[in-house]
């Protein structure tokens, strides 16, 4: 499996339109090659530079299995559900490092489920978890500038 984007390149800096220094919107992200199996798919932006450890910029499950990319900015496939991340909303929130450079991990999740419930950021990940069938990411980068 694999996750891209045509709006950055894995371990290089992201534009700054898609942080809180530019319009903070979600950058396009585009899944190649899901595995056989999967009926659902999730999705973590995380940022494990924060001060203080991982900080959730995205969380959102119940994504379709045909949906093969996420537009520049949305709208989210029919279906798909956010959580509410680390800045108190459901959207996605940009990276907005307060110092230094800082990795921002987009990881996609096959999952062996669909329909999943009651998700949010304290249980994404150990729900996620139970159905994985493989996993991609790709790395951004950010330095305020």
């Amino acid at each position: 499996m694999e996750i891209k984007s045509n709006d950055f390149e894995h371990n290089k800096m992201m534009d700054a339109k898609f942080t809180c220094q530019g319009q903070d919107m979600s950058p396009q992200l585009i899944f190649e090659n899901v595995p056989e199996g999967t009926k659902s798919m999730a999705l973590s932006v995380i940022d494990p530079d924060a001060p203080g450890g991982n900080f959730i910029h995205w969380l959102i499950y119940n994504i379709p299995v045909g949906i093969k990319k996420i537009l520049q900015g949305g709208p989210l496939p029919s279906g798909s559900m956010e959580v509410i991340n680390d800045f108190g909303k459901r959207e996605y929130g940009g990276p907005c490092p307060p110092s230094g450079t800082h990795r921002y991990f987009f990881t996609i999740y096959a999952l062996d489920a669909n329909n999943l419930h009651g998700l949010n950021k304290s249980n994404f990940t150990s729900e996620i978890k139970q159905h994985i069938i493989e996993t991609a990411e790709i790395i951004g980068l950010y330095k305020k500038r």
